[in-house]
């Protein structure tokens, strides 16, 4: 329980306004409104310059390609038009190869199989291994086996 004191507090402001400290005195301003938009404006005109002469190297550059007359690579002007390259050859269709490898793996992981017949291996659909895993458990090594490995 709190203990209550008789202290109490005057809750009102006294009045100072006759109180004068002529070494004392306040800012007029915190900031400078000149300074910030001299800034702004500055920073503004920095930026557009930079944009149009970004845009003129562009367009530089865009121009003195089109005007440099190169001969074509030995490569390209060797080859007989519509030759397919030498291999190997990049993907012509990566996300279709994509669709189809994954098609292949879904297929590979939720079928039977054999993996080596001669030793008797196979593979099952995970779906069912986990249900196997879950009825049997993980398999456990023998105890003196356990004893060993600590020393």
């Amino acid at each position: 329980m709190a203990e209550t004191s008789s202290y109490t507090v005057n809750r009102q402001t006294p009045d100072v306004s006759g109180v004068q400290n002529p070494d004392v005195a306040h800012e007029h301003s915190d900031v400078s409104v000149r300074g910030i938009l001299l800034f702004t404006v500055v920073l503004f005109a920095f930026i557009v310059v930079t944009f149009v002469l970004v845009w003129w190297l562009f367009d530089y550059f865009a121009a003195r390609e089109m005007r440099a007359d190169r001969p074509l690579l030995p490569l390209v002007s060797s080859r007989p038009s519509g030759s397919l390259p030498p291999e190997p050859r990049l993907q012509v269709s990566p996300s279709q190869d994509m669709q189809a490898m994954r098609a292949a793996e879904d297929a590979r992981l939720n079928s039977y199989g054999w993996v080596d017949q001669q030793a008797g291996i196979v593979r099952i659909p995970i779906d069912r291994a986990m249900q196997l895993l879950a009825e049997r458990g993980l398999p456990a090594r023998p105890a003196d086996e356990g004893e060993k490995a600590k020393r």
